[in-house]
């Protein structure tokens, strides 16, 4: 990692309930390690953004419109942006890094034309309202097609996702595949709505692999779901044949590895217990059959079973500790093909073992 690295890490009001409060705004801290120093407070952030052709200059989406940092997030000063709204999410044009557009909520789309120093807002998006939930629905990540540069993709906190053609000037509904998706019982989930498709609705990310450019991929409360019909329909990647660990909360793609994924998944949107997923097909991404090392305890061999994969692997590691949460208990027999024995290793090797969750 370059020498001047920075990690930043964006804090609201409070976690998980609103009388559980605590310092908010943007933390920075040097990526070889050091404290904590508290950049921006005084507002609650609920993203913070580095420019990626300019890592002096990063953004801070808060409750009160977009902040910026020209000298790596050591300081912050509010924009010159039209609204006190929440900001959740950013973009830079891959044509023109002076081009950018803020996702905000309620559903809302702002653009700038000089790097973020200035915003206007632009028409609000044609979208229905698909849940009532005790917040406003957010546009929570962007996605560009990096092959139509006007066709970008965003997926929306509680109300499904929607697309521009026209490089986020207008946009169009993308939930109605979502939402006769959750029709099917396994697929329904509702906390804080009138409706059981939430689940289906709580868009937390999306992103577009530039070697499948065509098929934009989700990350919802439900899991992983993918099109290929701009949004008209959407496939379910079937995280749950995997674990129970399906709560989508992020999905990239690796700048270095095209073919590569990566999917954070959470057990809930409150729990501390998540894993690190990672596809590596090598043609169409999400759809190859690869082979994961078995991480059964009683597994001894750490032989390889043929596993259908389509976008997800074995995790590589949880919130809280370097054991999969998906690996199975102790005295739980293997599932490969060779009936491994009863371990006899010690509890601590066993970790050692479980932990070994990668691809080959």
């Amino acid at each position: 990692m370059p020498d001047g690295s920075n990690i930043y890490a964006g804090v609201a009001g409070y976690f998980g309930k609103p009388d559980h409060t605590g310092k908010a705004g943007v933390f920075q801290r040097a990526a070889k390690g050091g404290e904590w120093k508290h950049a921006l407070d005084g507002v609650e952030a609920y993203t913070v953004f580095v420019k990626p052709d300019n890592p002096e200059i990063v953004f801070a989406g808060t409750n009160d419109g977009a902040w910026r940092s020209a000298d790596r997030g050591s300081t912050f000063k509010r924009t010159a942006f039209p609204d006190k709204t929440q900001v959740w999410s950013f973009m830079v044009d891959r044509r023109d890094p002076k081009k950018m557009l803020a996702g905000a909520s309620p559903i809302e789309v702002y653009r700038s034309e000089d790097g973020g120093e200035s915003w206007r807002k632009l028409a609000t998006p044609a979208v229905g309202a698909h849940c009532k939930g005790p917040f406003a629905s957010r546009v929570m990540r962007f996605a560009q097609n990096p092959n139509k540069p006007e066709e970008i993709y965003a997926a929306l906190e509680i109300n499904g996702a929607m697309r521009s053609t026209d490089g986020g000037e207008t946009w169009t509904d993308c939930s109605a595949g979502l939402i006769k998706l959750a029709e099917r019982p396994h697929l329904q989930s509702k906390i804080v709505s009138d409706t059981t498709a939430e689940g289906m609705l709580d868009g937390h990310a999306v992103t577009i692999n530039p070697a499948d450019p065509d098929s934009p991929i989700l990350a919802m409360r439900m899991g992983l779901f993918r099109t290929t019909d701009h949004g008209k329909t959407w496939e379910d990647m079937e995280i749950k044949r995997f674990s129970p660990v399906t709560y989508g909360r992020d999905i990239k793609v690796s700048t270095a590895e095209p073919n590569t994924l990566y999917a954070a998944l959470s057990v809930a949107a409150s729990s501390h217990d998540g894993a690190l997923y990672r596809s590596q097909d090598t043609a169409r991404v999400g759809s190859a059959s690869t082979r994961s090392r078995c991480t059964a305890p009683s597994c001894r061999s750490g032989c390889t079973i043929p596993i259908r994969t389509r976008s997800i692997s074995a995790p590589a590691t949880t919130a809280r500790s370097s054991a999969p949460r998906t690996a199975a208990r102790p005295g739980r027999r293997c599932r490969c093909p060779a009936k491994c024995s009863t371990s006899t290793r010690s509890p601590a090797a066993e970790a050692r073992h479980r932990s070994d969750a990668v691809i080959e």
